[in-house]
């Protein structure tokens, strides 16, 4: 995308001086220099990739940063249509679900960008979505009523907004059933495998640049939260009477019980359909062996422990009794600033790339 480059300012300079320090990078001198002459600066495909890792390293919320070099960076700022901007995410979606065995990916755009979607793939009738529901409402999109209804994306290049759906082989399902109750499986639940976040912007030296971001699931995001809360589907109670709990009290701890169960038909689900997920165990221990290897590199690790230990049994993981600092430094992930006034509204049905 044809951008104007930012003004070259000491976070920048900053960034650069971290980059070939931490990487080991000849060219430090003749890099400042070159920026302080053009007086602006634009990242390299490198330093971008470099930025997007650490700002995964540093994501003070993310319990599952042990992966961080192994992130794919795909560099997009150059596109500068919605519908080049939406191919590519299709593109993400793809390449990030990798048949199952999910992918971290980030494509990054340039600052024209804007995604609209808190994430790629939502659902019309989950709560959580409302105001962005009416959102596209507005832009002249009409929910089917459907349950597991999957959204369109609305995409913002230039101050005008365009909405495309996302065609049904862009969306990767898992319906859940249960190892042992079949009346489980019968609630007619599922879930999407990609949690795609949209609505960041990677920070890099002071640079915000809009991107959709992935990692895979761990399974108590989608049992004891999405499908759980009594904010979102709220699916508890319907769970326990599938397992024909008692319910009429709650020393009976029906909740707890339906709670466990519905994790383990989460887990029993996407190990069926050959989906990636973590469990809560096993990631609160990558964690910690994340936090030896840092220590080892001399780096602090930075935390918000209510979003490092799990909804489910927190005390019975490692991370329980841990205290971090919680305040991010750049490279970093941050809530995406609304970069322009209201939009020109076009609502246009939008299409797939074709081939």
């Amino acid at each position: 995308m044809s951008c104007p480059a930012a003004v070259l300012t000491a976070d920048m300079r900053a960034f650069l001086c971290r980059f070939h320090e931490e990487r080991g990078e000849p060219g430090l001198p003749a890099r400042l220099r070159a920026a302080e002459e053009a007086g602006r600066w634009w990242p390299t495909t490198a330093e971008l990739t470099w930025g997007a890792k650490v700002a995964w390293r540093n994501s003070t919320r993310c319990v599952g940063r042990l992966y961080w070099e192994a992130l794919n960076v795909r560099d997009l700022r150059e596109l500068n249509t919605a519908q080049a901007v939406y191919e590519a995410l299709l593109q993400h979606l793809e390449d990030a679900f990798c048949g199952g065995h999910i992918r971290p990916v980030i494509s990054v755009f340039g600052p024209g960008v804007r995604l609209h979607n808190p994430q790629l793939i939502r659902y019309a009738d989950d709560p959580i979505n409302a105001d962005f529901v009416a959102k596209l409402r507005r832009f002249g999109w009409q929910p089917q009523g459907e349950r597991f209804e999957v959204l369109p994306l609305l995409i913002e290049v230039g101050g005008r907004a365009e909405l495309f759906p996302l065609p049904p082989q862009a969306v990767q399902e898992v319906a859940i059933t249960h190892p042992d109750c079949p009346a489980v499986g019968e609630l007619g639940l599922r879930w999407h495998a990609l949690p795609v976040i949209s609505d960041m912007h990677l920070d890099v030296g002071g640079l915000h640049l809009p991107c959709a971001f992935n990692g895979w699931y761990v399974q108590t995001e989608i049992a004891a939260r999405d499908l759980a809360d009594v904010g979102r589907y709220d699916q508890l109670p319907a769970v326990a009477r599938a397992l024909g709990l008692d319910t009429s009290r709650e020393r009976t701890l029906w909740r707890d019980r339906a709670l466990v169960e519905l994790n383990v038909a989460v887990l029993h689900s996407f190990d069926a359909a050959g989906v990636k997920l973590a469990d809560h165990h096993t990631v609160t221990a990558h964690h910690v062996r994340f936090e030896e290897r840092e220590a080892r590199a001399g780096r602090e690790v930075r935390g918000k422990w209510s979003w490092l230990v799990p909804p489910l049994s927190p005390a019975t993981t490692p991370l329980w009794s841990r205290r971090y600092r919680a305040r991010e430094e750049s490279p970093r992930f941050v809530r995406a600033r609304c970069p322009f006034h209201t939009p020109t509204v076009h609502a246009s049905t939008g299409h797939a790339p074709t081939g």
